[in-house]
């Protein structure tokens, strides 16, 4: 680089660094190929339906109507070709979820893949005639309370990004029916993921578990058990009225009387007499929560009846033993006092069945942030 200073010329070397040059171009490369991925997706239609997903991803703000797409500089066509491409267009869904799943995605800082499930809404209390609507749940409409509003709920399945972000690489999404059964859906929809994930090549023999993080909602034993003979990891919560309980110790014969009581044997989570003393006491340091104390509890298990998801297993109940964690923080970063503490709750590789032992579960469930469960 030449610097003129008044009368004289100067001379400055500088250094050009290619690897970012080179990061950007293998990034553009990879965006083109899930372009022509995309498109190859689109097979009635395709022009104007990836016009459409380029006026849905340039346009500023949320869409509205899907006439302010259509004005939109990167939709080319007219109006018509919009409606038409909606109306009379097809997409091969199972390639395009193959093409997601090949994609990069985001991972921890120990290389793992973090998944999270949960069911997205979308309102629709005007649309009288809209067909297989359901109640959602939502919060925070009108004065801030809970309330259940008309809509159709998705159950959507993202991979996590690190740190304090809302970008999720989404992987599927799936349209609840009313009346259906969301542990169920979700299982299914989780198995696919990951069963996409290992084809492409995401997963690999010796990596780290993919991890999945559900909410308290989720009926997170049941979906580990289905899960278990998959690379996975269940995260979730549990609520507080919650009960679990202790192993059952062996049995000892004594001809002098009846056996003891088992009222020892249960956990429950909202009376501290019951939890007994923790297996392991942990103290961390954080900038934003203070002073993090963390207690685990090892070898607790929630008791199944034969009841509504359990009502037609074939077989005894399987037994699923795991860690309970109890985690207390000085301060919250809003400032102001933290008064209830944050259970997590990890089933650790120990599934079996009520009449005996068998092969334990790869599944896991492990603790999340949140209070309650």
């Amino acid at each position: 680089m030449l610097r003129h200073r008044g009368r004289g010329t100067s001379t400055k070397a500088v250094v050009v660094s290619l690897g970012h040059q080179d990061v950007l171009r293998d990034a553009f490369a990879e965006v083109s190929r899930f372009r022509t991925e995309l498109y190859g997706c689109l097979t009635a239609r395709g022009d104007a339906l990836f016009e459409l997903c380029d006026a849905l991803l340039y346009t500023d703000g949320p869409v509205r109507t899907l006439v302010d797409l259509a004005l939109a500089p990167e939709h080319r066509r007219g109006h018509g070709a919009l409606y038409g491409g909606l109306n009379q267009g097809r997409i091969d869904v199972a390639r395009l979820r193959r093409a997601l799943g090949s994609m990069p995605l985001p991972r921890a800082a120990d290389g793992r893949i973090v998944l999270a499930a949960d069911v997205s809404p979308w309102l629709r209390p005007d649309a009288n005639t809209c067909p297989d609507r359901a109640f959602c749940h939502t919060f925070g409409r009108g004065e801030g309370k809970h309330q259940m509003v008309p809509g159709w709920p998705y159950s959507i399945v993202a991979a996590l990004e690190t740190g304090r972000t809302s970008w999720t690489a989404v992987l599927d999404a799936v349209r609840l029916e009313p009346g259906e059964d969301v542990a169920a859906v979700t299982t299914v929809q989780l198995r696919e993921v990951v069963e996409r994930l290992v084809a492409a090549g995401q997963w690999k023999p010796g990596d780290p578990e993919v991890l999945v993080v559900l909410d308290a909602g989720y009926d997170a034993p049941r979906i580990a058990h289905l899960l278990g003979d998959l690379p996975v990891e269940i995260l979730g919560r549990l609520r507080s009225d919650r009960v679990m309980r202790r192993p059952t110790p062996p049995r000892v014969y004594d001809p002098q009387g009846r056996p003891t009581a088992q009222a020892w044997r249960r956990v429950r989570l909202r009376r501290p007499t019951t939890w007994g003393t923790e297996r392991a006491v942990t103290d961390t340091d954080t900038r934003l929560y203070g002073k993090a104390t963390a207690q685990a509890w090892d070898r607790l298990h929630p008791r199944l009846t034969r009841r509504a998801a359990w009502i037609e297993y074939d077989g005894p109940l399987p037994i699923i033993e795991g860690t309970v964690i109890r985690l207390v923080v000085e301060k919250l970063p809003s400032g102001g006092v933290n008064k209830v503490s944050t259970w997590n709750t990890r089933f650790a590789c120990s599934s079996r069945h009520s009449g005996g032992p068998s092969p334990c579960f790869a599944a896991r469930k492990r603790p999340t942030g949140g209070h309650g469960w």
